[in-house]
């Protein structure tokens, strides 16, 4: 029941706390938002875009990335700052380490990454390049590779920010709580690749990368850099496109524009709410700190009093994406 009130809640937030009329100007300053040519990402990159940051659109299309590119610079026509195309296919563990160095030889520094970008119930059977369940990789392996090889830039930059502005996101959903096993998930499981339905590998996948906020802050938090987690909220996007049309429809009840979950993950990047101490936070629409489902949050680490889920599958995500390092 207490998970059904959660839905509820966060089915009807209030209204955000930051939107792009508070976010101060952001020159100098170089984000990283994934999944950025169509929905939340699209409208989070033009945010960030319009207060003069150099945002780096990563996507597979490059052909859709171009045309976000070119439609977000006429609407902000004034902006100083820059978007650039960065190919990532989170498919395909092997050209991870390729998008990865393709970035650091143009920066020596990153702010803040959003990883933003997912699917959901793709057709039964669907299998990324390495044979992994489509979900767990883009939604989980992939933006774990990703933030692994781009962690030393992250502590890099903490070195001359202030505590805290340095920050990763591991976008969640909603699912994490409705759909996911006992502790979000269960690692034994997955070494023995046992099958999962579409809607719960999603939820595995989703409740995954909360957990991986939760272990990031502990091994981080102390150089600096905050980690977070959230449900952007129900909202109007490419993610329900192999949905049928009657849950669409039902979808579509109770769904805002994308520009909203931007709002979430604004909130995820920039509000001072979320201190070192709050470090791992979740973060529930459209931008306040929430409570993470208590046997997922209980995941921490045995020296933070917890069962050491995140931990667990922390290391079994290195050993899975090592030859790719």
């Amino acid at each position: 029941m207490g998970n059904i009130l959660t839905f509820v809640n966060e089915t009807y937030p209030p209204k955000p706390l930051i939107t792009e009329q508070e976010l101060d100007d952001q020159s100098g300053k170089v984000f990283i938002v994934t999944g950025s040519t169509a929905g939340v990402g699209k409208e989070l990159a033009g945010i960030l875009y319009s207060r003069n940051a150099r945002v780096y659109v990563a996507a597979r299309s490059t052909e859709k990335a171009e045309g976000v590119i070119y439609a977000l610079k006429n609407r902000y026509s004034t902006s100083t700052g820059d978007l650039v195309f960065l190919h990532l296919d989170l498919n395909d563990l092997t050209t991870v380490k390729k998008s990865v160095t393709e970035f650091l030889s143009k920066e020596n520094r990153l702010d803040i990454l959003w990883n933003n970008a997912a699917i959901l119930a793709p057709p039964a059977g669907s299998r990324s390049e390495q044979g992994y369940d489509q979900q767990l990789s883009v939604n989980t392996l992939g933006p774990f590779l990703f933030t692994k090889l781009l962690t030393p830039m992250l502590l890099k930059t903490a070195k001359i920010s202030t505590p805290g502005s340095v920050r990763v996101m591991f976008v969640s959903s909603s699912a994490t709580y409705l759909g996911a096993p006992t502790g979000g998930v269960d690692v034994a499981r997955l070494v023995a690749r046992h099958h999962y339905s579409p809607f719960e590998m999603y939820a595995v996948s989703k409740a995954g990368d909360a957990l991986y906020a939760l272990h990031f802050a502990k091994l981080y938090g102390k150089e600096g850099v905050i980690s977070t987690s959230g449900n952007p909220g129900n909202l109007v996007s490419e993610l329900q496109r192999e949905f049928n049309w009657f849950n669409r429809w039902l979808m579509a009840l109770i769904s805002y524009e994308a520009i909203f979950g931007a709002y979430t993950e604004l909130y995820a990047g920039f509000s001072p709410d979320i201190t070192l101490e709050e470090n791992g936070a979740w973060i529930r629409p459209w931008g306040r700190i929430g409570r993470l489902r208590q046997d997922i949050l209980d995941g921490r680490s045995k020296e933070e009093g917890g069962t050491g889920n995140a931990e667990a599958f922390w290391r079994w995500s290195e050993e899975e994406v090592g030859p790719y390092m």
